[in-house]
């Protein structure tokens, strides 16, 4: 079943920009909204009661009910809005003055006292049609000797059809933030990840034969300077990396041409003409050699495989590194004396490490100095341990190396006497197992000239 592909980062980062923008000019327009909504009624209910007021000073000083049933249309022409409700009437008498154009119900009111002023918690609400408020009051005036109810009522019909037209403009303000943020938003992120799609199209583009292009991070932002470093150091890596295997395939056919090629030089002319058995038993012993020549060599590449796979398991034990010394200065000993040179070795202590790990890496670095030293001279293996941290060192005399050539010793295939490998059997792999192995322990072994003329390798197992 083919996987559901997921929306792009600039989709999903617009409409998250959108909806913010949304939600944020909604809040604000709401806010204001209400605001405008408590201010208007606030006004509506403060104009009330200046009318009630006003009219009971009119009728307590001015006005009587006898003026007032004979010019009735005097109140009407006083009022704000022609849907406003004004009621004058005696107690339990048919009103005198009855303005309620629309026939609006109004609420249970209390009658306020003539002595008492008004106040907003005297008004009491009510609602015409659905959405339209209604705000009134009644109080007592005293005309002519005569008390007298006055009823007030303000319907917000302006009030609301305004709320209305600014709720509308709300919701559009709403509508556009979200259009314009996320036509804008998508815009701006198609912009600022251009160098995340110049970077796929710079990994879609490198090839074995194009490791060597790297991405201009110049104009990067400094969000994506580190991925863009990183990325440029990962091609370095792969480079770096592709360049030793093609090196290492190209001296692996050298190598192996070599001793092949022997072999089927020596086939070729015994197939000549008829050879005696002795002659065609020296050809075998001659073939024998080199075939174990390419046996070590196809033993070593295949450690050298294992070691770069990171499972790999190591028997780690407790060694006694003195005794373990002497097992090797043992075993080469009687190869040393065929070139007049002596095994020394010194120091002992405790390591934790893989026994047969630890023996070849010394027993390469040991024969590596019988065959480069000077004849005649001291091979020297020391150990040293200082805070919990072991060294084992191989000094011998030989000829000085230069920088560039020390740094080279630990590759596969590198061997630094051009003059002397001709006819040796070593296949320049003896110092990349070294370095393997104590990759392996999580240590490392280098090479130095402590004075001209002087080689040291020293193997620096980590602390326990």
């Amino acid at each position: 079943m083919r996987a559901r592909r997921q929306p792009s980062l600039t989709l999903r980062s617009t409409l998250a920009f959108a909806v913010v923008a949304m939600l944020a000019v909604s809040s604000a327009g709401m806010y204001l909204y209400e605001t405008m909504k408590a201010s208007v009624m606030t006004r509506s209910d403060h104009a009330v009661l200046a009318r009630l007021d006003h009219f009971r000073k009119l009728l307590q000083y001015d006005l009587t009910l006898d003026t007032l049933r004979g010019s009735p249309q005097l109140f009407e022409n006083m009022l704000d809005s022609e849907d406003d409700i004004f009621i004058i009437a005696e107690p339990g008498k048919p009103p005198v003055i009855m303005v309620n154009p629309l026939h609006a119900p109004l609420p249970e009111m209390p009658v306020v006292a003539a002595n008492r002023p008004l106040a907003a918690a005297d008004l009491r609400s009510g609602e015409v049609d659905p959405g339209v408020p209604l705000r009134a009051a009644t109080v007592e005036a005293i005309s002519g000797g005569k008390v007298v109810h006055l009823t007030a009522a303000h319907l917000a019909v302006k009030e609301m059809a305004t709320l209305a037209g600014f709720r509308n403009r709300i919701l559009f303000a709403v509508a556009l933030a979200f259009v314009l943020t996320a036509l804008l938003g998508y815009l701006l992120l198609r912009r600022g990840l251009r160098p995340l799609r110049r970077m796929a199209d710079h990994a879609t583009a490198i090839t074995p034969a194009r490791l060597d292009s790297r991405m201009d991070s110049s104009d990067t932002p400094v969000e994506l300077q580190q991925l863009s470093e990183a990325y440029n150091a990962m091609l370095d890596r792969l480079a770096d990396g592709y360049q030793r295997l093609t090196q290492f395939s190209a001296d692996l056919a050298h190598e192996i041409r070599t001793p092949v090629g022997s072999l089927m030089g020596h086939c070729q002319v015994a197939l000549r003409q008829p050879r005696t058995a002795d002659e065609y038993q020296m050809l075998l012993a001659s073939n024998l050699e080199e075939l174990e020549r390419i046996s070590r060599m196809v033993e070593s590449i295949l450690f050298l495989a294992r070691a770069d796979d990171a499972q790999a398991a190591l028997n780690l034990q407790s060694l006694d590194l003195a005794e373990e010394l002497q097992r090797v200065t043992g075993y080469f000993e009687g190869l040393a004396e065929e070139r007049q040179m002596s095994l020394n070795s010194q120091g002992d202590g405790q390591l934790k490490a893989d026994p047969l790990l630890l023996r070849r890496a010394l027993s390469n670095l040991v024969a590596n100095a019988i065959r480069y030293a000077d004849e005649g001279s001291a091979i020297d293996i020391r150990v040293e341990t200082a805070s919990g941290q072991c060294r084992i060192e191989v000094e011998n005399q030989g000829p000085t190396l230069s920088e560039s050539t020390l740094a080279k010793l630990f590759d596969r295939f590198y061997r630094g006497d051009a003059s002397r490998h001709q006819s040796s059997d070593s296949n320049g792999l003896g110092l990349a197992i070294v370095a393997a192995i104590m990759q392996f322990h999580g240590g490392e072994v280098t090479a130095s000239q402590p004075v001209p003329g002087t080689i040291r390798f020293t193997l620096a197992f980590p602390a326990s």
